[in-house]
């Protein structure tokens, strides 16, 4: 087992705000440099988290039954649970996961917004730039289109992804980026 109080590309021992990143089966998570993961938040067993992602207070990413890859510039925030069960989760590059969600999904692909306390059931696959409304219900198996806007419980089709559903996908991008480098450098400063 591992624990630090910050993790930028080597993990810092520290005795206060420790991680908890946790092997299991001899598989231990394979966190790039420059991620944030708060004091809270639990990483255990074949978990990769690509660089500048960032996994917010009390999120929950167990992959004790499969892996789960995540991608460069993510934002998977707070209370958020991630968990693989006998197939891999694969989240890729820039996909924003918001507070409360439960992901057992399959595939969400690069630039996909899930709203708050959503639920990706095992199996269901989310295309690129796709978005999940908050308080929404993909069941197992099923797939979203990519720039399909999803809302409901189970969730249906609402519409496409407009330029301006875009424009608000790129700004939480960097309002988070620039977050994550603060969190960091505040992390930094406490050791």
């Amino acid at each position: 087992m591992q624990t630090g109080s910050c993790y930028n590309g080597r993990l810092h021992k520290g005795k206060r705000n420790l991680n908890m990143l946790y092997s299991f089966d001899d598989k231990e998570p394979d966190i790039a440099k420059n991620v944030f993961i708060a004091d809270t938040a639990c990483i255990i067993g074949d978990v990769s988290i690509g660089e500048g992602s960032s996994i917010w207070f009390n999120t929950v990413i167990r992959a004790d039954r499969a892996r789960i890859s995540i991608g460069k510039n993510c934002s998977i925030q707070d209370n958020v649970v991630v968990h693989s069960d006998e197939t891999d989760v694969r989240i890729g590059d820039g996909v924003i996961i918001g507070h409360g969600c439960v992901m057992h999904g399959q595939v969400v692909e690069n630039n996909a917004l899930i709203g708050m306390n959503a639920t990706i059931l095992h199996g269901a696959q989310i295309g690129e730039s796709a978005i999940i409304g908050a308080g929404a219900l993909v069941p197992p198996g099923h797939k979203i289109p990519a720039r399909s806007v999803v809302v409901g419980v189970p969730c249906k089709h609402l519409r496409m992804v407009t330029d301006d559903d875009l424009k608000i996908i790129e700004t939480t991008h960097k309002n988070y980026a620039k977050l994550t480098r603060k969190y960091l450098a505040k992390q930094l400063l406490t050791l």
